[in-house]
């Protein structure tokens, strides 16, 4: 048989943990190197929304008591969690979407919650108002500067496929927030013809039973922090652009709306669609490519290189760059999904969880 050429990887991919049950999105990583994954309620029915890795098994986090919900308006459980970050202090916040199977949400559900790694349990809770996250709001992720104010804030897309997008920033003393860029054109998914995104030689797109097809329609979604924390990145799921804003005009309420989306830059196009962003103390922005199984950067100089090609990064998701001076990655095949795939679910387990070395660390703003 003849041995034809066939595409080279990109980089070093080493397997962390691999998931045969419910598939996983977000990743973060302690100072100590303790790793936290969380698993949304999108139909596979996981046992935890909020785990620990521990000696290569599953571990619910802080209990189970959290992640045992009597409901979506349960302000004292985890309901649906689509994203986890380790804080500059060494704290792990829960972004709690309140909407499982991306259904309405209700007060109690969408709120962020601070989990003391030193004890192990939670020690704030702020829970959203309905003029904050809307029955729409699809909380995605998140990120933090403890410089500012007497605890810093934290900066929340909301990714929605069904209302307004937009960015939340979230004052952590008062537990105060706000909606900055409410469904400001930079924070919105592109539609066909504008935006023809492929997959596996295949058009990404929503598929019924029936044959029939819609885009797909989730706006902003990745974020990460400049490393000196002056400018808040930003992309919509369903686009190859992505932005960023000041973060001095989104976190100070005396700032008119309208001064505030003149803060904003549109970066360019970062060569495919995708959903994670990440930053390092290098001053390099990762972003990942859902298109085409890679990772890239883009340097201080505003040049880009790939940090990771490589088939079994099936839909890279969520990135978190550990003190280890490594950067970890989720590989999810969200695309296989059956919403995708006219009612077939072709996503072969296991999923999972993958690092490489990038001789940096994480940004830490405190």
């Amino acid at each position: 048989m003849t041995d034809l050429a066939r595409e080279e990887p990109i980089g070093e991919l080493e397997l962390v943990h691999s998931f045969t049950g419910p598939m996983p999105t977000g990743v973060s990583v302690s100072h100590t190197g303790r790793v936290f994954v969380n698993f949304p309620q999108w139909g596979d029915d996981p046992p935890a929304t909020v785990v620990e890795l521990r000696d290569g098994k599953e571990v619910p986090f802080p209990d189970e008591a959290w992640n045992s919900p009597s409901g979506k308006d349960d302000a004292g459980s985890f309901v649906s969690v689509q994203s986890i970050v380790v804080d500059p202090a060494d704290r792990l916040w829960v972004l709690d979407t309140g909407s499982p199977l991306f259904e309405p949400t209700v007060p109690g559900g969408p709120k962020l919650v601070r989990v003391d790694l030193d004890t192990d349990s939670v020690a704030q809770v702020i829970a959203f108002d309905p003029s904050v996250a809307l029955e729409t709001t699809y909380l995605n992720d998140v990120r933090f500067d403890l410089r500012r104010g007497e605890a810093g804030v934290a900066y929340i897309t909301d990714s929605s496929d069904q209302g307004p997008n937009g960015i939340i920033v979230v004052d952590l003393a008062t537990g105060e927030a706000w909606r900055r860029l409410h469904d400001h054109p930079s924070t919105k998914a592109l539609q066909p013809p504008d935006l023809r995104m492929v997959v596996e030689g295949r058009e990404f797109l929503e598929r019924d039973e029936d044959g029939g097809t819609s885009p797909v329609t989730m706006g902003a979604d990745g974020i990460a922090i400049s490393s000196d924390g002056a400018r808040l990145f930003y992309c919509p799921l369903a686009s190859r652009r992505w932005y960023s804003v000041a973060t001095e005009a989104l976190a100070d309420r005396s700032v008119s709306d309208d001064d505030v989306a003149a803060t904003v830059v549109d970066e360019g196009d970062k060569g495919s669609a995708g959903d994670g962003m990440e930053t390092d103390d290098a001053g390099r922005l990762y972003v990942t490519d859902g298109e085409h199984d890679a990772i890239h950067r883009r340097l201080p100089d505003g040049s880009w290189e790939t940090v990771l090609h490589d088939d079994r990064l099936l839909w890279p998701d969520t990135m978190s760059v550990a003190a280890d001076g490594n950067l970890y990655v989720t590989a999810n095949q969200l695309y296989r999904q059956a919403k995708y795939q006219g009612g077939e679910d072709l996503r072969r387990k296991p999923y999972a969880l993958f690092r490489t070395p990038i001789d940096a660390g994480p940004v830490r703003l405190r």
